[in-house]
């Protein structure tokens, strides 16, 4: 328990997905002037240092956003995306990886405010050295996020982007992931709230989409992102996916437009691809 690290893992494919719908949401979010809420369940360290030992291990990042890193043709939300990452590598070349927390931050204005859970003692000193320089429009806590969430919401400005994306080594996850959300649509029936998930072989990876989209949402939004054919033995993540509720109305057409280009660059192999559905209210 509690042996996952995500600077294991900044940076990869998963990663490239999640924090370009993230830097979408953020960003919707702050079109209005009333300030909102980002609350992370699973805050990690928050920021990364890709030549570290840990990122180093497995080096992930070459595999996702160092394939991106560069290039001249991206669309307009990848380098929405891009343009965060670069803010932390001012000369050019890729060094540190913002994990989600920093993202959401670095597109968020002076009245919105972040809530950070992390429930490893390691990873919390890490999260509060790096954003300590924020004040109190940054809020760590070493928590159960899954325990914390509840008593959020719904958050005083009732707007909000919860994103919740544990680990998943146990197996239990799948369905805290899912009693989460049952608990929290009723007290916040309008809040945005992001769900990220591995693609793999083990059957409660499979059967989670159906389960999530069997919630009482008014509206909701699919994605997945597969790089390469699930291996032979059923070993690791082939893909990863994330489903949305109550997402901006412009997010569908935006994924139309990346989602080919992901699966081109970052794609591994003949069995790369993504999908794509959603539900309006």
């Amino acid at each position: 328990m509690l042996s996952y690290r995500h600077a294991f893992h900044a940076g990869n494919h998963a990663d490239v997905l999640k924090h370009l719908v993230l830097v979408q949401l953020t960003r919707y979010l702050g079109q209005k002037d009333k300030a909102f809420w980002y609350v992370d369940t699973h805050a990690g360290a928050g920021l990364y240092a890709l030549d570290s030992a840990q990122t180093a291990k497995l080096s992930e990042y070459r595999e996702g956003v160092g394939r991106l890193w560069g290039r001249k043709d991206l669309p307009s939300a990848v380098s929405d995306y891009l343009n965060a990452v670069r803010a932390l590598n001012a000369d050019g070349s890729l060094k540190k990886y913002p994990g989600s927390p920093f993202l959401a931050l670095s597109t968020m204005r002076a009245q919105d405010r972040l809530w950070l859970f992390e429930l490893h003692s390691r990873e919390v000193i890490r999260l509060r050295e790096n954003f300590q320089a924020f004040g109190k429009r940054v809020m760590v806590e070493e928590a159960d996020g899954f325990a914390a969430l509840k008593a959020l919401l719904p958050p005083p400005p009732r707007r909000a982007l919860v994103l919740v994306d544990p680990p998943y080594e146990e197996r239990r996850d799948y369905e805290r992931v899912v009693h989460a959300l049952k608990e929290c649509l009723p007290r916040f029936p309008g809040g945005t709230y992001m769900l990220w998930y591995p693609q793999l072989t083990r059957l409660e990876a499979h059967d989670l989409p159906p389960r999530l989209k069997r919630l009482p949402a008014s509206s909701w939004l699919h994605v997945t992102l597969r790089v390469r054919t699930p291996a032979a033995d059923g070993f690791g993540m082939h893909g990863s996916g994330l489903f949305v509720v109550n997402p901006p109305w412009t997010l569908q057409a935006t994924l139309q437009e990346v989602m080919p280009y992901l699966v081109e660059v970052l794609g591994l192999d003949a069995g790369a691809g993504f999908t794509l559905d959603s539900q309006e209210a």
